[in-house]
């Protein structure tokens, strides 16, 4: 990996693997009207109303266009053992994110979503972006692309305590139950 590898704006470059997260809305509206039951935004949550919350999410997503716009520039390492591996961690990472949004679009509004990759993570969206970000980073062997996407995965992470606090108060003991056998993370075990 280095840390400023060539720039151009070119067909082959990090743009493509990023696409996913600008057309990530119109994504979750297809999903949504071909195998769910509506309202997927509604499902999802509130935009952030605290003070804090909407200052990360603000910082969020300021990092993310820079990822986005940086991609643009930065080329793939095609041919390369560092394109293969990313592209494999990549793809990995999308797989588990598709298979979030399918859960959640199938999910009925007012429930806790509890199946599909819900079962071993109580945040598999966060965790599979996160994959797909590092895959980018290893696809074009950047560690500026790297660290940026840990500052990234930063600021998600850090909304995580928020949101489970709005769940607890809006589905109640089924979503502390749900807490207390499912863990955080794909692969990390829930402590007892």
């Amino acid at each position: 990996m280095s840390w400023l590898p060539s720039f151009g704006i070119g067909l082959w470059n990090a743009w493509i693997l990023m696409l996913f997260y600008v057309l990530h809305p119109l994504i979750l509206i297809i999903v949504d009207k071909a195998v769910g039951t509506g309202g997927i935004y509604k499902k999802m949550g509130d935009i952030p109303t605290e003070k804090r919350e909407k200052r990360n999410n603000t910082i969020a997503m300021g990092i993310l266009f820079l990822l986005i716009v940086y991609s643009v520039f930065l080329p793939l390492k095609l041919g390369s053992i560092w394109f293969y591996a990313g592209l494999t961690i990549y793809l990995m990472g999308l797989l588990i994110l598709f298979t979030t949004i399918v859960n959640i679009a199938t999910t009925p509004i007012g429930q806790v979503f509890k199946k599909g990759m819900y079962r071993f993570s109580r945040h598999p969206g966060y965790f599979s972006m996160s994959i797909t970000l590092i895959g980018v980073s290893v696809a074009t062997a950047s560690w500026v692309f790297l660290l940026i996407s840990m500052l990234y995965i930063l600021l998600m992470i850090s909304e995580v305590d928020l949101e489970e606090r709005g769940c607890l108060k809006t589905y109640g003991d089924e979503y502390q139950e749900y807490m207390n056998r499912t863990p955080r993370w794909i692969g990390i075990p829930k402590s007892r």
